[in-house]
């Protein structure tokens, strides 16, 4: 399989042809990822430029397949921002690529020293990143992640397999062929990078069992998605179930300033992780007008708003919140408002209900700020900012591959160095254990 050809699989393949798909698949991308191993960080990175400057020059390709995803899609029931999440234009085209040139200008962690010692015996350790292997990644809607993850697992030296959602076949084939050329036109073997080209269901089964050849699953999208592919997996799986991101508003804040930030988070761009599901509102900021001040600017952008008893009573528009509202991601314009008379309140309301994603604090207190960041467990934690900026882009990573709630080996956005692992190299000079 290293002859850079993908691996096809024809239109009317039965299920046993898909497993045998799959792990051909998989021992391709295998073996592209040994000879990745040979390949210096330079030409890693000249390869991703070389992929950013034919994502510009083929836009008319990917556009064209992101109608036909378009136009099927629209008939299917999504709503307008999940719609907004499929759709591809120029303009976000010219942002995917400037993320692949950003990935591609960034420090090449492979090999990168993470700590070094010499032993009392002569012994010269040191514990080095190294690539993960061959990284399976599953995905909906969103045809960006398709180059962010090729770009991100290139230059983090490692292989991946692709397989987005099929409300965006035809744009993440575009996509994926063009990053495949670009890797060829580099020298490199295109198979780094394969996508899935079956639409049977069963194939993310199969190759969520191939322990041995794919080293790791990331999964980005809803919780069902998720969940699923927890239960299947027979390889580790980095993850995040949802982005149930909450705001707390201090009862010492600047209003305005608390005003700004709630709108943006909530409705710059509703239908992501890290848009903000639940405002948290202390009593004081509340009474005093704050609450409905909130209220109003939000629904003013078309936001309906779930609120508590207290909420209700100050926002009068405002629908009764059912307990699951606390804990939902609704990725619409939809917000869920409560009243708490304490920051401990706050805090404990975000530990029982939030999904440990991003969760946010409003407040003037240099006190209350340093107590929400020491004991609010969640992977990002701001103070006086959206949840909006939760992002691998918005940090410098260039993309995200994904942002995990997980506690062990990464958590966070994930950029090119949580792709790697590491290992000890040990260099002696003839010593022996007594």
């Amino acid at each position: 399989m290293a002859d850079g050809h993908a691996v096809t699989a024809p239109a009317d393949t039965r299920i046993d042809d898909v497993q045998t798909y799959c792990r051909q698949l998989a021992e391709s991308a295998r073996l592209a990822w040994r000879g990745l191993g040979a390949v210096g960080g330079e030409r890693r990175a000249e390869a991703l430029r070389e992929t950013a400057r034919q994502l510009l020059d083929r836009v008319d390709l990917i556009v064209a397949a992101n109608r036909m995803d378009l136009e099927s899609e629209r008939g299917a029931g999504l709503s307008a921002a999940m719609i907004d999440r499929l759709r591809v234009d120029r303009q976000r085209l010219e942002k995917m690529s400037r993320s692949v040139a950003e990935i591609a200008d960034q420090t090449d962690p492979v090999g990168q020293v993470v700590s070094g010692n010499v032993l009392r015996n002569g012994l010269r350790l040191e514990k080095v990143r190294t690539p993960i292997g061959v990284i399976l990644m599953i995905y909906e809607s969103r045809p960006n992640v398709t180059s962010d993850a090729a770009a991100l697992c290139v230059k983090s030296g490692n292989a991946v397999i692709l397989r987005g959602g099929k409300e965006a076949r035809h744009t993440n084939g575009a996509i994926a062929e063009v990053v495949r050329a670009a890797l060829g036109t580099a020298g490199l073997d295109p198979n780094i990078v394969q996508i899935v080209q079956v639409a049977d269901r069963s194939a993310v089964g199969h190759l969520l069992r191939l322990d041995g050849l794919i080293d790791l699953a990331i999964p980005r999208g809803g919780e069902s998605l998720i969940r699923a592919v927890v239960d299947e997996a027979r390889i580790p799986v980095i993850k995040h179930y949802t982005g149930n991101c909450q705001i707390y508003v201090d009862a010492d804040c600047d209003d305005a300033i608390a005003e700004r930030i709630c709108v943006n988070a909530k409705v710059q761009k509703p239908g992501v992780c890290n848009a903000v599901e639940t405002i948290l509102i202390h009593r004081e900021s509340a009474e005093r007008g704050l609450l409905t001040r909130i209220c109003n600017a939000l629904a003013d952008r078309g936001v309906e708003i779930r609120g508590d008893s207290a909420t209700r009573k100050l926002f009068a528009a405002a629908a009764a919140a059912a307990e699951q509202d606390w804990s939902t991601e609704y990725l619409d314009l939809i917000c869920a408002v409560r009243v708490v008379d304490s920051l401990d309140e706050a805090i404990e309301h975000i530990d029982r209900y939030g999904s440990k994603h991003t969760d946010a604090i409003i407040t003037s207190s240099i006190a209350a700020a340093d107590t929400f960041v020491q004991q609010v467990d969640s992977a990002n934690v701001f103070v006086n900012c959206s949840t909006r900026f939760s992002d691998g882009g918005e940090y410098g990573l260039g993309a995200e591959i994904g942002i995990s709630t997980d506690k062990l080996h990464a958590r966070g956005p994930m950029g090119a160095d949580d792709l790697t692992t590491t290992k000890w190299i040990v260099r002696g000079s003839g010593q022996v254990r007594e």
